[in-house]
């Protein structure tokens, strides 16, 4: 098949309840004409109204997701399908005054018939007719508006006509349609179309002038490094209100999570950064995914692991004073050690056999580890060949699809290692090492250092990397690199230097796995001059707590609290606070909390009045939100929301009361309600509002509230705000509810299948990881394993997924557990 062309005109109606009425004509050509024709459609045969092929009606044959196209309706060369129906439901997103399409990865098929594949790329020529009021945005660039009747009789819709897309994939087909306000800009010449419904001015003021800025900024670059200009006809994007992902980079129509772009006065370093590196990663996407596309889906980690790569590289040009080294340390080595290091870790190249499947590869190995693979991988080969294959490969498949292997058929005739062997253990297989050392001295000198490696899982299999060791002494330091090729390797460079105070693994952050720590090295940690040094400490010492080594709970909360004041770059307090919270919550038996939480909470408050600058204070503020137990800091974060009057220093929005407001909440704080109430009538973003109305059940105080927003959600339609049903499923499983919401995990198990079939690609993880990420019983542990054991058929990739986020559960039931051993002997 070639040629491949679409003509699309949905009919889409000011109330959403009604359908969409369609049209579709598909051209192709033919190249031989042997077996019949299977268009994909995800609908009920109902849907179907009139199928006619090559100018001749036919009787519609449509089982199994398929509408099948006899060869006696079709010829060798060009043919033509014209079909009208009623669009699916599942993939539009419908509210009521907006609409959007989200089709990846193969959900093009449950909205219009398609050939969903992604090597059968084809171009799509779109009219939108649509309530008057609405605003659109598509592929193509719009050719014609007009404001016609709706059917001669019923005025007030108007019909938007857009030119034929460049060739893209089905999944990057995209439309969004509503009540948006248009802005256009000119960037560094290029004319951008922005549609959004934020209502904030502070946030329109203080975000429009960046969110251009960072577009251009990441255009200029991916053009420079790829040596090739941006290859499409036009660059628009939307942010919609609670988008399913952070962003989706449609060919000409970039979609966005509002709340990511649309920043105030409150913003951390930490948010400006994620803001920038969005952006980047979906503009590095339409070279990487748009032009060049993954075969077939079990690649599809190819788009995400290069979009990830560029957006770190743009980051450094977008956002002033950014730390490249340091924001990749804490982006994506604890988010891929979260699934690596657990049972049910995944390749980063995983097959795919059914197409039912296709949404769960995505994940944080795909996201996080391939980007610290794809730095291995630069650096094993040198920048400057690196770069240069991957122009190659843009080159030579652009408009096409290609395969991880060609790729790494052109990259391995530019280096003289093997790269198809370390392929082999760093894409095709899961998981990490663990590193151990030897070091023997003599005479206050160093006389030997070995370092081995072994598998987690027990296997024979070594990690080729290159990473850094650091000896450290009282005033100065020294730094190797390790090139570890081997089970075992000798660090020859390290002989005869003085024995050090201690030697920190992994000083630079890049290598892979579970370092070992140095025993003397915790209590200095502070002192290390270098923020990616400590980053790479702190990412460490927490993973060998959650594996039972060096630290425990307790050591490790106790080393956080010394850092509230010691640490003073601000991304590296994010990352130290984050791991305190979820220490004091999940790791530590419930009788300890209300021991540590008095002095906890008044050595947060004092670090954040001591600490000057305000984007920490907020970070401080934030921990001391989480963490707050004692009435008296209850009744401390209560007055800061009911006089909308922050601490001295810290700037509080109004989603930063929000949140404060569902805190207090959680806890059960004031009496029947009033608090969100209150808040709820604050709120003057009617989709903000819309959010909290929805989150207001499962804050209840009231139990059976509580239990019949659960049971809601057992009806698709009351899960079609996925980031919604996520935020409050959170606080439905707090470990404050958790005696009262455990009764929920296994219906939340049985549900899963479900949600895969008509949820978003991140909606099963993301269900899972908001209902057990926080419980640490054993009875919580027993429903997941008994579950497992009942059945053993189910599907491999959601059992994986069950193992990923039931992981820290594991790991807390077993930490809690021997905590109480050890207070008993005490």
């Amino acid at each position: 098949m070639s040629d491949l062309v679409y003509t699309l005109h949905f009919t889409i109606p000011a109330v959403k309840e009604q359908p969409i009425l369609a049209t579709e004509s598909v051209s192709f050509v033919l190249s031989e004409n042997k077996s019949p024709l299977q268009l994909d459609f995800k609908e009920n045969t109902d849907h179907l109204k009139r199928l006619i092929v090559n100018k001749k009606p036919v009787t519609i044959d449509h089982r199994n997701e398929h509408i099948i196209i006899p060869t006696t309706n079709l010829q060798t060369g060009k043919n033509q399908i014209d079909i009208e129906f009623v669009a699916g439901d599942l993939s539009l997103n419908r509210s009521d005054d907006f609409l959007y399409t989200l089709l990846v990865p193969d959900r093009a098929r449950a909205v219009f018939p398609v050939f969903d594949q992604p090597s059968l790329k084809a171009t799509f020529q779109l009219a939108l007719t649509v309530p008057r009021l609405w605003d659109a945005v598509a592929n193509g660039p719009l050719t014609n508006l007009t404001e016609p009747t709706l059917d001669g009789r019923v005025p007030g819709f108007k019909t938007y006509s857009f030119a034929p897309s460049d060739t893209i994939s089905n999944y990057l087909f995209s439309f969004v349609a509503g009540e948006f306000k248009r802005i256009s800009r000119t960037e560094k010449g290029r004319v951008m179309q922005f549609l959004h419904r934020e209502t904030d001015p502070n946030k329109l003021k203080l975000s429009l002038d960046p969110i251009f800025q960072i577009h251009g900024d990441a255009l200029a670059f991916m053009q420079t490094y790829t040596g090739m200009p941006y290859p499409f006809q036009k660059f628009d994007f939307a942010a919609i209100p609670d988008f399913q992902y952070g962003g989706m980079e449609h060919v000409g129509a970039i979609d966005y999570k509002a709340s990511t772009l649309f920043l105030d006065e409150g913003a951390t370093q930490d948010q400006k950064l994620a803001r920038s590196n969005l952006i980047a990663h979906e503009t590095a996407h339409m070279w990487f995914g748009d032009l060049v596309t993954m075969q077939w889906f079990n690649d599809v980690w190819m788009k995400e692991v290069f979009a990830n790569f560029m957006a770190d590289k743009i980051t450094q040009i977008a956002v002033k004073n950014s730390n490249y080294d340091l924001k990749f340390v804490l982006d994506h080595y604890p988010a891929a050690y979260g699934i690596d290091r657990t049972e049910g870790a995944n390749p980063i190249r995983q097959p795919l056999d059914n197409l039912q499947d296709a949404g769960s590869l995505y994940g944080n190995i795909i996201y996080h580890k391939a980007p610290i693979m794809m730095r291995q991988l630069e650096r094993l080969m040198g920048p400057e060949q690196f770069q240069q294959g991957l122009q190659e490969y843009l080159r030579k498949y652009a408009f096409g699809n290609a395969t991880w292997p060609d790729l790494i058929s052109i990259l391995d005739a530019r280096t003289p290692a093997d790269l198809q062997a370390w392929n082999q253990v760093w894409v095709n297989e899961p998981g990490r090492p663990e590193f151990a050392y030897d070091l023997q001295t003599l005479g206050g000198k160093i006389s030997r250092l070995t370092l081995t490696q072994k598998a987690e899982d027990k296997s024979d299999r070594i990690w080729p990397q290159l990473f850094e060791i650091t000896l450290v002494y009282p005033t100065s330091t020294k730094e190797f690199t390790v090139t570890m090729d081997q089970r075992e390797v000798a660090l020859k460079a390290v002989e005869g230097e003085p024995v050090p105070t201690y030697i920190l693994f992994n000083s630079t952050g890049l290598g892979y796995g579970l370092f070992p720590v140095d025993k003397k090295m915790p209590p200095n940690v502070f002192a290390l001059n270098n923020p990616v040094a400590r980053a790479a400490a702190y990412v460490n010492l927490y993973e060998n707590m959650l594996d039972g080594r060096v630290v425990a709970p307790l050591e490790l909360l106790a080393l956080n609290r010394q850092g509230l004041t010691q640490e003073k770059e601000e991304l590296n307090l994010k990352l130290l606070t984050s791991q305190l919270s979820d220490i004091f919550w999940k790791f530590l038996p419930p009788t300890k909390r209300p021991e540590l939480a008095p002095a906890l909470e008044n050595e947060i408050w004092q670090a954040m009045q001591q600490n000057p600058n305000s984007n920490a204070k907020k970070q401080l503020f934030k921990a001391y939100q989480s963490v707050a137990l004692t009435p008296t800091a209850q009744a401390k974060l209560y007055d800061v929301w009911a006089t909308e009057k922050a601490p001295d220093g810290v700037k509080l929005t109004e989603d930063d009361y929000t949140a404060l407001a569902l805190a207090l909440a959680v806890r059960d704080y004031g009496s029947d309600g009033e608090i969100l109430r209150k808040q709820l009538a604050r709120i003057k973003n009617e989709d903000r509002k819309k959010r909290m109305e929805f989150l207001i059940p499962a804050l209840s105080a009231d139990v059976r509230i509580r239990d019949a927003f659960f049971t809601s959600l057992k009806e698709e339609k009351n899960r079609s705000k996925e980031a919604w049903v996520v935020a409050a499923l959170a606080y439905l499983h707090h470990p404050l509810r958790a005696e009262s919401s455990e009764k929920y995990l296994p219906e939340s198990l049985n549900l899963l299948t479900e949600i895969q079939q008509t949820g978003d690609i991140f909606f099963p993880y993301s269900w899972l990881q908001a209902t057990f990420g926080a419980y640490q019983s054993p009875t919580a542990a027993r429903t997941v394993r008994a579950f497992i054991t009942k059945n053993p058929t189910y599907n491999p990739k959601l059992r994986a997924k069950i193992l990923q986020a039931s992981d820290d559960l594991f790991r807390a039931e077993k930490l809690v557990q021997q905590q109480a051993v050890s207070g008993k002997k005490s």
